[in-house]
């Protein structure tokens, strides 16, 4: 993508002339990704195949004032997601841990958009992506 730009910038383009990209979320996690040798967060997540235990060490956790609420929350809903690659839909998750919908859009939108989720691009359902 950074080569795209490149080219346009000196392919013909008038000297000082700004060129804009716009990428989705999920190009820009591929960004990430290619930029990072393919070592991201979600490749040393995916080693983490006990999702149970998070889970219940989360809950436990979860109303302790010591701890930060809103972080033990966005891990909490990032541990309902398989390693396995199976999808889930927003509804479904906020069912299961008894939050409002529209907060977990904004955990779901920011697992997407840094890589540790990814939407499908044919429904609204959610997955963790594979590690390879």
């Amino acid at each position: 993508m950074w080569a795209e730009a490149s080219a346009l910038r000196g392919g013909g383009m008038s000297e000082g002339r700004d060129v804009t990209i716009t990428l989705t979320s999920a190009q820009v996690a591929s960004v990430f990704r290619e930029a990072a040798g393919g070592w991201t967060l979600a490749t040393l997540l995916a080693g983490v195949s006990s999702v149970e235990n998070a889970d219940s060490a989360l809950l436990s956790l979860r109303d302790n004032s010591s701890y930060s609420r809103s972080t033990l929350r966005a891990l909490l809903v990032l541990s309902v997601f398989a390693v396995d690659g199976s999808e889930r839909e927003l509804t479904d998750v906020a069912k299961q841990l008894g939050m409002a919908g529209g907060t977990i859009h904004r955990y779901l939108r920011t697992w997407v958009a840094v890589g540790l989720l990814e939407q499908s691009e044919n429904s609204r359902r959610y997955r963790r992506p594979s590690a390879g």
